[in-house]
């Protein structure tokens, strides 16, 4: 559960860039925005690659 802690405390991070963003036209938020969402992907692409070695550990 500690992985999907990381996903949900990197989402909420975000929040105030993404209102700052969307909701206020602040163009430097918008660029904390694309930075945080490229750690979001890395992270959860490490996160499948751990659940799928787990996974292959258990059947093999």
């Amino acid at each position: 559960m500690n992985r999907f802690n990381e996903i949900k405390n990197l989402i909420m991070s975000l929040e105030g860039d993404f209102d700052k963003f969307y909701d206020k036209d602040n163009q430097a938020a918008g660029t904390r925005v694309r930075k945080g969402m490229q750690d979001l992907k890395t992270l959860s692409q490490e996160i499948r690659s751990e659940v799928q070695n787990m996974k292959n550990e258990k059947v093999g």
